[in-house]
């Protein structure tokens, strides 16, 4: 297996400060090289996920709010970079974060965003301890099929090819018939295709061998999985499967294409489909302690907004109480717009995956970015106001590991006070506010 290079996300170091021991001939190869950054395509524009620029004398690494590995150079040297440990060096707990942000059926259009895979790329060798993919592909499968499984599977017709006796349904297989059966003396036997309806569908086939395959790797993969949980969610799902068989050929299951008229069938499948491809097929795979996996990218700030969202509507459940991404004008696209149903809290908010926001002002560019989204007129219309004459109420969400872990209303009542359990006042704008959330951590229920 290749030396990767171990990174966290949101670091950056040169080599002469802190070395990392990568070897002298792929030291030399990155230098060959020079500057090499490898990219995110969100919210049409690319993100950095990675950055190195080597030279003779010195070797500069830095990361983004992404979590992953690729290729630096290809064949040559990988980077695996793992989720950020905070001040007492525990380390975040995305994948409950995840399941987390999922309970809300709202964040599932925005599933897409979340995650980025290469298969074009040749895959990177690595210890099952590594694999970040694999647990969050399953967990967001999980979650989706107990919605899927609470509303009821999908009926629909499909074809059923079989060797009836002594009665005929549907259409005969002529050159089959006459090769098993006339042939070989079986004359009261009829091979036969015909439409049955029923939840013995392709897109129940396919989910109910992802969700055995997942199972199976549950049982292989321990770190970095909410194992109680998603084994809950497993028995939970599996009796619903009883009468849908897992047989489908494997062509098929490449060439499937889900209808998008199901929303959370449609994404179920491409994850099913993503949780087979990533393991070729191969239900054994995971019993493997190395693995092969394509190189791919989590973006930690988009979960970090699907888990605001999910925790806003807890507080705030009415119907458009909480709204989330809305396009206004020029291509803006604003977090979150927060109305009460008692018209006691009105705010434009943005998330910000900066916990140096909680010891540090609220950078100018993201100010100004805020600002002027509570500028946009629509915006004054959809929080109630009928005339735009005051200033609306800015908010940043940060990501703070001292808060407390579930937001209340408190957290929203206007304070000046320096207490980080309260919405505070960021010193020197008018109506500009900043509240830190707490994320879950690695063995903290």
């Amino acid at each position: 297996m290749l030396p990767i290079i171990e990174l966290f996300e949101q670091f950056g170091f040169k080599k002469e400060d802190r070395p990392v021991d990568i070897g002298a001939e792929r030291l030399i190869a990155l230098q060959h090289y020079g500057s090499h950054f490898i990219t995110f395509r969100r919210n049409k524009q690319d993100e950095t996920c990675f950055r190195v620029d080597c030279s003779e004398e010195h070797a500069e690494f830095q990361t983004s709010y992404f979590v992953g590995i690729d290729w630096i150079v290809e064949n040559i040297q990988a980077v695996y970079v793992q989720p950020k440990l905070n001040k007492s060096d525990v380390e975040i707990n995305y994948m409950k974060m995840l399941l987390t942000a999922i309970q809300e059926p709202d964040n599932i259009q925005y599933l897409d965003e979340l995650v980025r895979i290469d298969f074009h790329k040749p895959f990177i060798k690595i210890n099952q301890s590594q694999d970040l993919l694999s647990p969050f592909l399953i967990a967001q499968f999980l979650q989706l099929l107990k919605q899927i499984v609470r509303k009821g599977l999908k009926k629909s017709y499909y074809s059923v090819t079989e060797n009836l006796n002594a009665k005929v349904k549907g259409k005969i297989l002529v050159g089959a018939n006459i090769k098993k059966n006339i042939i070989v003396g079986r004359n009261t036997h009829t091979i036969c295709r015909y439409q049955e309806f029923g939840v013995d569908c392709d897109e129940n086939k396919i989910l109910k061998k992802a969700l055995l395959f997942s199972s199976k790797v549950i049982e292989q993969y321990q770190k970095g999985f909410e194992i109680d949980t998603l084994q809950k969610i497993i028995s939970y799902c599996r009796p619903a499967f009883g009468l849908v068989i897992d047989d489908i050929d494997i062509n098929r299951i490449k060439q499937f294409k889900p209808n998008p008229l199901y929303r959370e069938y449609e994404q179920a499948i491409k994850l099913a489909l993503l949780i087979l491809k990533r393991f070729s097929y191969n239900i054994t795979n995971p019993e493997n302690q190395q693995i092969n996996t394509p190189p791919f990218w989590i973006d930690m700030s988009k979960l970090f907004e699907l888990y605001t969202f999910s925790q806003l509507r807890k507080l705030f459940p009415g119907k458009g109480e909480v709204r989330y991404h809305i396009d206004k004008i020029q291509n803006q696209e604003i977090d979150f717009l927060i109305k009460s149903s008692d018209g006691n809290y009105k705010y434009v908010v943005d998330t910000k995956y900066k916990p140096q926001y909680e010891a540090h002002k609220v950078k100018v560019d993201d100010v100004r970015q805020l600002s002027g989204y509570a500028r946009i007129k629509s915006v004054y219309r959809d929080l109630g106001y009928k005339e735009c004459t005051e200033l609306l109420k800015c908010l940043v969400i940060y990501s703070h590991q001292e808060c407390d872990e579930e937001l209340s209303k408190e957290h929203f009542e206007i304070s000046t006070e320096e207490n980080i359990k309260k919405i505070r006042v960021e010193g020197g704008y008018a109506e500009f506010y900043k509240l830190g959330v707490k994320l879950p951590e690695i063995g903290n229920s």
